[in-house]
């Protein structure tokens, strides 16, 4: 497959909510959204942030459909505000994109270890609670870390041993397992909305720069300049996910040589339904969040 952004199909009257929207991957993701005429949620932490990214894509695309929320993943309270905001917004795609890549031990504003929290939860949460008013597909964006990952059932907060690297590869491995029993759980509910998972290989964003400590942070500009791919590859992936109508439900999509997306198959153990199940579960008793599949049935474009 050789599919680049120009292969986009017009994305006129079509709504999508990109989280994590103001750098890397999601600024890239709904740049390309605003050029093929998507109308884009930008959803962002840091308001000046988000205002001067809004603005960099207006003065790319003119008369870009754009709008900007504010909300930090890690903080459950936010997630449900920003819920509230667009509860009456038909959304036709949400991407999963935004994320925390291995800080020091901190604990989110609910007391959860804030990668688990940043990057599984608060996408948990906002999927459930934005799940009515989702037509068509959402594309949760993972690592290809999440094969060393594993969930800590006995230790999510990292309180008995913390490692930043082993706790990132937690939250990616917990972003899998979550979308591929999305699609199951849409699937059985008879929903002909869509969860698809991507990864960006090693992409050259600030997550390498601006979340790790120590020899992490040092190595990350190096390494970003001397093995990455540019960001405009890596994002390819989670596009064709978003975009692309021949996607399947539970299909996992990473780059392949130059970038273009192909289907891959995630690690045997993120394919397990029992640990899938608790953690579901557990994420149902952390966030407060019940999903409703009733309601979850796709709509008429």
């Amino acid at each position: 497959m050789t599919w680049t952004a120009q292969n986009i199909q017009d994305q006129a009257g079509r709504t999508f909510l990109v989280t994590g929207a103001n750098s890397g991957l999601g600024y890239v993701t709904a740049l390309e959204l605003a050029r093929h005429h998507a109308n884009v949620i930008m959803v962002v932490r840091n308001p000046e942030k988000g205002r001067t990214a809004l603005a960099a894509i207006a003065g790319q695309v003119p008369g870009a459909s754009l709008q900007l929320n504010i909300a930090d993943l890690t903080d459950l309270d936010t997630v449900r505000q920003l819920a509230e905001e667009l509860k009456q917004t038909r959304i036709d795609v949400l991407v999963n994109n935004a994320g925390v890549m291995m800080p020091p031990r901190v604990l989110s504003k609910q007391g959860h270890e804030s990668q688990f929290a940043g990057n599984h939860l608060g996408h948990f949460a906002l999927t459930g609670l934005l799940l009515p008013q989702i037509t068509d597909r959402v594309v949760t964006v993972s690592s290809d870390l999440h094969r060393r990952g594993h969930i800590h059932f006995d230790d999510l907060t990292g309180a008995k041993k913390y490692s930043p690297l082993a706790f990132y590869a937690q939250s990616k491995f917990a972003n899998v397992l979550f979308g591929l029993e999305l699609a199951r759980r849409l699937r059985s509910a008879g929903s002909g909305v869509r969860s698809l998972i991507t990864h960006p290989g090693y992409a050259a964003t600030n997550l390498q720069t601006t979340g790790p400590t120590g020899i992490f942070k040092l190595l990350g500009p190096l390494s970003n300049k001397l093995f990455a791919q540019p960001v405009e590859k890596g994002v390819l992936s989670q596009l064709y996910a978003a975009t692309d109508p021949s996607v399947q439900s539970g299909q996992y999509f990473g780059p392949g040589r130059g970038g273009h997306p192909k289907i891959e198959q995630p690690i045997a153990t993120a394919t397990s339904l029992e640990t899938a199940r608790r953690l579901w579960e557990l994420s149902e008793d952390f966030t407060g969040v019940t999903y409703t599949f009733g309601a979850a049935i796709a709509r008429e474009p």
